[in-house]
């Protein structure tokens, strides 16, 4: 899932809501939201104990982190059209549902070969929920409020790097990481109980299908925004994947110290998603290539200077800004190249971010496999840098694809 975004692709909203929604609605999404965030990233802070429990190496555990992407990828768009006339209700219920599930697999997991059962059932319900579950501020409040719901569910992605990550490794070293999947079930069946409650009957108000799909795919600004992803988002999960095994071995880092650090590193994501949040949209191109340059530093140094708390602590705090900032200029770049279907984009969006962010961490694995943490670190610095110049050259170019 997309982390850090705080721009919805919302449609427009019906004259009249049904009854329902309102506040309860809306803390209910949000912490579904919260629960989705921080069960996709979570092995990231997990990654060495659960290593440890199975007896692989680091590259195998962060098959975790690559299988979800690959079946979001997939599922955004297919879901997407198979489900174009459900009630949008009874989908996030039953996703959330398959996601207590995989919660409880994981938690109760013989063998690996469960994990990554329950890590692939988690990227159908991300790829479903980013394709179904957008704009839905707007159908649950009214006008005045609808920004205000917005950002409320929205600040639920940083806030799985900020509060869901730290509190899953900080509660992993006190009861084993077992432990920490068995909350994230525990609130997830929380959070699908009190959508039971509180969403109206959600019918669809938009129908995205192939057609729109493919021709989405063939504007040049769109085909820009995939390869842009395509650089950005591997140079970040490629190597932030591995920053538990970093810090434990170049930093030599104890558990208290990683939770600390992946707290800093979650907050600055919060400020860097605040910050772009309200400056992508007129500033796209300075905004995103800023972004991917401070990524890229950030990514080269830490090999160099994070060999102690305090080195790696100030350039963690600067990616954590730099990547805040990312899925928000990723999706505002889709929405800039097609605002005629802003469903559609938000699809492809999904679709190109996931994948990305699969190929990251697969790719991340063999490397620090064959070589270690600090290589990797250098690796996706590089990408970066190739991110940020792709920014820069075609960043000023995106101009809206014609309606067809």
């Amino acid at each position: 899932m997309p982390t850090g975004t705080t721009l919805n692709p919302a449609p427009p909203a019906p004259k009249r809501r049904p009854r329902g929604g309102g506040t309860l609605a809306v803390l209910a999404v949000t912490t579904g939201v919260f629960s989705i965030v921080t069960t996709e990233i979570l092995p990231i802070g997990l990654l060495t104990p659960i290593g440890a429990t199975f007896r692989i190496s680091a590259g195998t555990a962060g098959l975790m982190m690559t299988l979800p992407g690959i079946v979001a990828a997939v599922a955004a768009p297919v879901v997407t059209v198979a489900t174009r006339r459900a009630d949008r209700r009874t989908m996030l219920c039953a996703l959330l549902l398959v996601l207590t599930l995989a919660d409880l697999l994981s938690a109760l997991a013989p063998a690996y070969w469960a994990v990554l059962t329950a890590r692939i059932a988690l990227g159908l319900v991300i790829g479903a929920f980013w394709s179904i579950g957008s704009g839905l501020a707007p159908r649950l409040v009214p006008e005045h409020r609808q920004a205000r719901a917005n950002t409320l569910i929205f600040s639920a992605v940083p806030l799985g790097s900020v509060l869901g990550v730290p509190a899953g490794v900080f509660l992993g070293s006190l009861a084993g990481w077992r432990a920490a999947f068995l909350a994230m079930a525990a609130l997830t069946l929380l959070a699908l109980v009190a959508l039971l409650r509180s969403l109206p009957p959600l019918p669809p108000l938009t129908v995205t299908g192939l057609g729109v799909l493919r021709g989405l795919l063939a504007g040049r600004g769109t085909r820009t925004g995939i390869a842009v992803t395509f650089l950005i988002v591997p140079a970040h999960f490629g190597s932030y994947t591995y920053v538990t095994p970093f810090l434990t071995d170049t930093t030599h880092a104890g558990t208290g110290l990683i939770t600390a650090l992946l707290l800093v590193y979650g907050a600055a994501g919060l400020l860097g998603n605040v910050l772009a949040g309200g400056r992508a949209a007129g500033a796209l191109r300075p905004v995103f290539g800023a972004a991917a340059l401070l990524l890229a530093g950030a990514a080269l140094l830490l090999p160099l200077l994070g060999t102690g708390g305090p080195g790696a602590a100030i350039l963690l705090t600067l990616w954590g800004v730099a990547y805040g900032a990312v899925p928000v200029c990723s999706l505002t770049w889709f929405l800039a190249a097609a605002p005629h279907a802003p469903e559609g984009a938000g699809v492809v969006f999904t679709s190109a971010f996931q994948a990305a962010f699969s190929t990251g961490a697969l790719t991340g694995g063999v490397v620090v496999d064959h070589s270690s943490p600090g290589t990797v670190m250098l690796l996706g610095g590089t990408v970066a840098l190739l991110a940020a110049a792709a920014v820069w050259r075609y960043g000023h170019r995106i101009r809206p694809e014609p309606a067809p």
